[in-house]
C-alpha cells in the first residue's frame, strides 16, 4: 500500500455533455485515481469522446455528414480482468454500424451504468476507427469498520454486500451504508452517521473503510395516549414492550426506540381491549415525533375504545361426523353471558383443533364466525369445523442431527409410520424429546401434508446443542466455605442418549469422587441401567457460636447399580442395589479420655454413632413423570415413592421410604408457579441399643435446613441437643446459665421423619434482564423433622450448697492405671507423670523411688445443661424470595427468607448465597 489517505462521499455518477447534447472533448483524465494516490468516492467516473464538429452556416458543409457516419473499426484498450467482447456487449456499437452523437452518448451511458469501470472514453470519432478506452473498477482487498461499539463488527459484515475478492462500484458502496444506518437505526440510533472511504492500493485494488459515528440511542421520552376512557394511560402503557425512559430502567431495553416495536405495541393495546371485551376498539393512529435536538421520541397514540360486549350464543358447527356440537359448546371456555374476551376465544380455537387431532384429523380449520348486536352489545360466536379427512403419518422425517443417532430421537417419538394421527401424542413426543436436553429450546414437531389427501408427514428438524461438560470451578458457599470442583459429564455419549460422568469435590467439610455410567436403552429395549461408584468423606459439625467445628467424620465407600423400565407412558419403575464401607470416627484428641470416646466431650449420642459397617441395601421408585421438561419445567408434574430395605447382609436393618410431588403451571404474563411436595421416614429393623438410644443411627438419619429449608442454616431444623454453660453473675455473683447464643454448643442429631413443602412463583422480567440470566422467585415453604428418641443426659454434675460443680475424671495410662504430676519437690522429675503415687519411675508400673508427694492427674469438665429440643412435627414456615443469575462468574444463587414460625432450638438464617467460579 502506498498511500492512507481517505476520501469520502459518495454521490451519484453522471456523463457531461456539450452543446447540442454532443460529448465534449479533452483527454483529461477524472475518476479513481492510479495506485498510491487517494481516491475520492464524491468524485464520478467521467465519460468522454471527442467533440463531433458542430454545423457552421457560413463555412461550406462537409462532403461526410456526422449523422451518415459508419464505424469502420471498433476495438478496447484498457481491459484486463474483462475480455474486449464483454465491454462490447454492454454497448451498441458495431463495425459497420452507423454512429452520430446520441449514439456515442448512449454508449458512454452503457459503460457507466455496468458498474464496472472507473474510467472510459471514446475516440477516434472523426476517422471512424473507434477506440473504447476504459479504466476498471478496482478489486476490493478489505472492508473494514471502524468506530462501531454498540455493535460488533461481525453482526455488521453478515448485512454488508461489499466482501474482499469483489468488484468495487460505488452503487454498492451506497447500499451498504443504507444497510448500516438501518441496523443503528433498529438499535434505536437515529443519530448514526456512516462515512465510506477508500484507500488505493497497487494492482487496482483498494480497501474500503466505512468510518462510523454511532452518536447516543434515543429513547422515548413521552408516551401519550389520546382518547382512553376506560383505562388510565399508566394501565395502557403498561401493556406496551415500549417503554418511557426512566432512571429506574437503566437495565431495560424497551426505552430506546424502534418502529417494529411500536407496531407490536399497536398489537398489544388491541389484544388487551379485546381481551376485556371491546370488540370494536381500533388504534386510530400512531405517531412518534423526533425531538428537536435528534435524541428522544415522543409517541402519540390516538385510540377508539366502543363499547363493551357480552358473549351472545356460543354454538359448534362442525362437519365431521364424529363430534358432537352441543357437548363440544359445552366444554369451551367461552360462556354466554360472560364479557367477550377474545383470548378465550383463541383458546376454544385451540381446544377444537385438539379434540379434532385426538381423533385423527392433522388438518382441521376451526374458524369463528361473530355475529355482533350493537344495540344489545352482545356477541354470538358459531365455531366451524370444516369437513376433514383422517389422517395417517406417512413419515416421520428427523433433519439437523449430525452427532445424536437418528434412533435416539425416534424413540421418544409415540407415533410411528402408519399410525393413526394423534395431536396429544406429537405434543407428548416434543416433550419427551425436549426433555433429553440434546437439542434447542422450545423444540416443535411440524406436521406437513403427505401425498395424499389422508397421509400426514412430521418433521422433526433439530438443532444440536453441546452435551458434553467439561468444568472446573473454584467458589465459595455459605454451607461449604471454600469449594473446588472438577466434572466431567457427556450427557449423549457417542450419540446414543447414553451418560458418562466424573466427579472429584473438595471443600472444608467434605471431599468425595464420583464415577457413573447410565444407559438409557440396554439393547435398544426401553430398560434403562446404570452404574454408580463413590468414595465420600464428610465432617459433620456443630456451632460454638458462630464457629463451625468438626464432629464425628464419615468415609463412605461403594456402589448401586439402578434399573428401571417404563410401565405405561407416564408411569416407570426403577430398583437399585448398593452396597457401601461406612467408616465413622471422632477425633481422638478432642474428644477420647483414657482410650475411649467420652460422652463429656463428644455427648453421648456421638459416642454411640462410632464404628465401621457395611450397609447392603435394595430398593425402588414408583415414579410418574407428565413434566413438559425435565431441565426447566413450565407445566405438568411428577410424582415418586420410593423405598430402601437395607439388610441383605451387612451390619445395618431398616427401612426408608421417600415420596416427592412437584406440580408446574404457566398462570400467565410469563409467571410460572410450582408446588413442591415431599415426605420420608425410617425405621430400624434392628433390636433396641439400650434406654435412651434411638434405634436409627445418627448417619441414617434425615436432616434438614439450608439448602432445601430456606430461612434456615444447614441442619437447622430438628431435634438437637445444645449443652449450655454455667457462669458467675457479675451483679449477685450466683451461678447462672449462659445466655449468649455464641457460647452454646448445639448439635443436630436429625429425625426420623420429615415433610417439606413449597410454593413458588417465577417472577417475568424484561427481555433485557433474561439476557442477563436473571430469574427471580418469590416462595413460602413449611415443613418439619422429627421422631427420634430422646437422649439421655450425658453426665448428672454433683450439686454443693446449690452451686453445680464440675466433675473431675483420672487420667489413666493404657493399663488402666492412675497417673500422677510429679510434685516440685523432686527437682529433677518435677511436673513429669508417673504412676508412682510418691516417688518417681522411669517406667509407668516401674518401681518408684524417691519421697516426693505427688498429685493425681485428672481432667475437669465445666458443669453444663443439656436440652433436647426440636423434636416436634409442628410446621416451621418461612417466606422469602430469590434470584438464580447465570452471571459471568458462574452459576449465582441468592436468598432472603424470613422465618415465620419456629420451634425452640432451630437456627435461622436471613441471608443466603452460593457462587461458583468458571476458569
Amino acid at each position: 500500500m502506498t498511500s492512507t489517505v481517505l476520501v469520502s462521499i459518495p454521490v451519484p455518477l453522471y456523463a457531461q455533455t456539450g452543446a447540442g447534447g454532443a460529448p465534449r472533448a479533452g483527454q483529461a483524465r477524472r475518476g479513481a485515481p492510479p495506485a498510491g494516490r487517494p481516491g475520492n468516492l464524491s468524485v464520478p467516473a467521467t465519460a468522454r469522446a471527442e467533440q463531433l464538429p458542430a454545423p457552421n452556416p457560413a463555412a461550406p458543409r462537409p462532403v461526410t455528414d456526422p449523422a451518415a457516419r459508419t464505424i469502420r473499426t471498433l476495438r478496447v484498450e484498457g481491459a484486463q480482468r474483462i475480455e474486449p467482447e464483454t465491454v462490447l456487449s454492454y454497448t451498441r456499437l458495431r463495425v459497420g454500424v452507423p454512429y452520430n452523437a446520441e449514439t456515442l452518448d448512449q454508449a458512454l451511458k452503457d459503460l457507466q451504468g455496468s458498474d464496472l469501470f472507473a474510467d472510459f472514453s471514446i475516440s477516434g470519432v472523426e476517422s471512424g476507427d473507434i477506440v473504447l478506452r476504459v479504466r476498471e473498477n478496482p478489486i476490493i482487498n478489505r472492508v473494514i469498520f471502524e468506530g462501531n461499539r454498540a455493535l460488533k463488527t461481525d453482526k455488521i459484515q453478515k448485512e454488508v454486500k461489499l466482501a474482499p475478492r469483489q468488484i468495487f462500484t460505488r452503487s454498492a458502496v451506497r447500499a451498504d451504508v443504507a444497510r448500516i444506518v438501518e441496523l443503528y437505526r433498529r438499535q434505536g440510533r437515529f443519530a448514526a452517521v456512516v462515512e465510506p472511504q477508500m484507500v488505493s492500493l497497487d494492482q487496482n485494488r483498494v480497501d474500503i473503510v466505512f468510518s462510523i459515528t454511532e452518536g447516543a440511542k434515543s429513547k422515548v421520552r413521552q408516551i401519550n395516549i389520546i382518547g382512553n376512557h376506560v383505562f388510565s394511560a399508566d394501565q395502557l402503557r403498561g401493556q406496551m414492550a415500549t417503554k418511557q425512559a426512566r432512571f429506574f430502567r437503566l437495565l431495560s431495553s424497551g426505552t430506546s426506540y424502534d418502529q417494529d416495536r411500536l407496531n407490536y405495541d399497536q398489537q398489544k393495546l388491541r389484544q388487551f381491549y379485546l381481551t376485556h371485551g371491546y370488540a370494536d376498539f381500533r388504534v386510530v393512529s400512531a405517531v412518534a415525533e423526533l425531538t428537536p435536538d435528534k435524541r428522544d421520541f415522543i409517541i402519540t397514540y390516538v385510540v377508539e375504545e366502543g363499547q363493551r360486549y357480552h358473549f351472545g350464543g356460543v354454538t359448534v358447527d362442525s362437519e365431521i361426523r364424529d363430534f358432537d356440537n352441543t357437548r363440544l359448546a359445552a366444554t369451551l371456555p367461552v360462556k354466554a353471558g360472560e364479557w367477550y374476551n377474545a383470548k378465550l376465544v383463541e383458546d376454544s380455537i385451540d381446544q377444537l383443533s385438539e379434540a379434532a387431532g385426538l381423533f385423527g384429523y392433522a388438518f382441521t380449520d376451526v374458524s369463528p364466525e361473530y355475529t355482533p348486536d350493537r344495540e344489545h352489545l352482545t356477541m354470538t360466536i358459531n365455531f366451524h369445523i370444516a369437513q376433514a379427512q383422517r389422517t395417517y403419518v406417512e413419515r416421520v422425517e428427523i433433519n439437523g442431527n449430525t452427532q445424536t443417532q437418528d434412533k435416539v430421537i425416534r424413540r421418544e417419538i409415540r407415533l410411528a409410520e402408519g399410525d393413526a394421527f394423534n395431536s396429544f401424542q406429537v405434543k407428548r413426543s416434543q416433550d419427551r424429546i425436549n426433555s433429553l436436553g440434546f437439542f434447542q429450546d422450545k423444540f416443535e414437531i411440524h406436521q406437513t401434508p403427505g401425498s395424499a389427501p389422508d397421509r400426514v408427514v412430521l418433521e422433526a428438524n433439530v438443532e444440536e446443542k453441546s452435551t458434553g461438560e467439561l468444568q472446573l470451578s473454584a467458589g465459595y458457599s455459605s454451607l461449604e466455605k471454600f469449594i473446588i470442583q472438577a466434572n466431567i459429564t457427556q450427557r449423549n455419549f457417542r450419540g446414543r442418549g447414553q451418560e458418562l460422568r466424573l466427579g472429584v469435590n473438595y471443600s472444608s467439610y467434605s471431599k468425595s469422587i464420583e464415577a457413573g455410567f447410565t444407559e438409557p436403552y440396554l439393547f435398544d429395549k426401553n430398560v434403562a441401567l446404570g452404574i454408580d461408584v463413590f468414595r465420600r468423606d464428610y465432617n459433620a459439625f456443630n456451632y460454638v457460636g458462630n464457629q463451625r467445628q468438626t464432629t464425628y467424620t464419615q468415609v463412605s465407600t461403594g456402589f448401586q447399580a439402578r434399573v428401571g423400565v417404563p410401565l405405561t407412558e407416564y408411569w416407570s419403575l426403577s430398583g437399585r442395589y448398593g452396597l457401601s464401607y461406612d467408616e465413622v470416627g471422632l477425633d481422638q484428641s478432642t474428644y477420647f479420655t483414657n482410650g475411649q470416646c467420652d460422652p463429656l466431650k463428644a455427648g453421648r449420642y456421638l459416642c454411640e454413632a462410632l464404628g465401621n459397617r457395611w450397609t447392603s441395601s435394595v430398593g425402588f421408585s414408583l415414579i410418574n413423570d407428565s413434566l413438559n421438561s425435565r431441565l426447566r419445567p413450565t407445566a405438568g408434574s411428577r410424582f415418586s415413592l420410593g423405598a430402601d430395605f437395607a439388610g441383605l447382609g451387612g451390619d445395618v436393618r431398616y427401612f426408608r421410604a421417600i415420596g416427592n410431588y412437584a406440580r408446574y403451571k404457566d398462570i400467565g404474563s410469563g409467571f410460572i408457579a410450582s408446588v413442591n411436595l415431599e415426605g420420608g421416614f425410617i425405621r430400624s429393623l434392628e433390636a433396641s441399643r439400650g434406654v435412651g438410644v434411638d434405634r436409627v443411627r445418627i448417619t441414617d438419619r434425615f436432616y434438614l435446613g439450608e439448602p432445601q429449608f430456606r430461612g434456615f442454616d444447614i441442619r437447622g431444623v430438628g431435634p438437637r441437643v445444645q449443652r449450655i454453660g454455667y457462669t458467675t453473675d457479675a451483679n449477685t455473683g450466683a451461678q447462672v446459665l449462659v445466655t449468649d447464643r455464641d457460647q452454646i454448643v448445639d448439635d443436630a442429631l436429625g429425625g426420623r421423619a420429615y415433610y417439606l413443602g413449597r410454593l413458588e412463583v417465577e417472577l417475568p422480567l424484561g427481555s433485557g434482564a433474561r439476557e442477563l440470566g436473571l430469574r427471580p422467585s418469590v416462595y413460602v415453604q413449611a415443613g418439619s423433622l422429627f421422631g427420634i428418641t430422646r437422649p439421655l443426659p450425658t453426665a448428672t454434675f454433683p450439686v454443693v450448697n446449690g452451686v453445680v460443680q464440675p466433675i473431675v475424671t483420672p487420667v489413666l495410662d493404657s493399663s488402666g492405671r492412675q497417673l500422677y504430676v510429679v510434685d516440685a519437690a523432686d527437682t529433677t522429675n518435677a511436673g513429669l507423670l508417673t504412676t508412682c503415687q510418691t516417688g518417681y519411675s522411669a517406667t509407668l508400673g516401674g518401681a518408684c523411688a524417691g519421697t516426693s508427694t505427688n498429685t493425681a492427674y485428672a481432667t475437669t469438665t465445666s458443669p453444663f445443661l443439656e436440652r433436647f429440643l426440636g423434636n416436634s412435627a409442628r410446621p416451621r414456615l418461612s417466606v422469602g424470595f430469590g434470584v438464580n443469575w447465570n452471571s459471568p462468574f458462574g452459576p449465582l444463587r441468592i436468598d432472603v427468607a424470613k422465618v415465620l414460625l419456629s420451634q425452640p432450638g432451630d437456627d435461622k438464617k436471613l441471608v443466603t448465597f452460593n457462587v461458583g467460579t468458571q476458569f
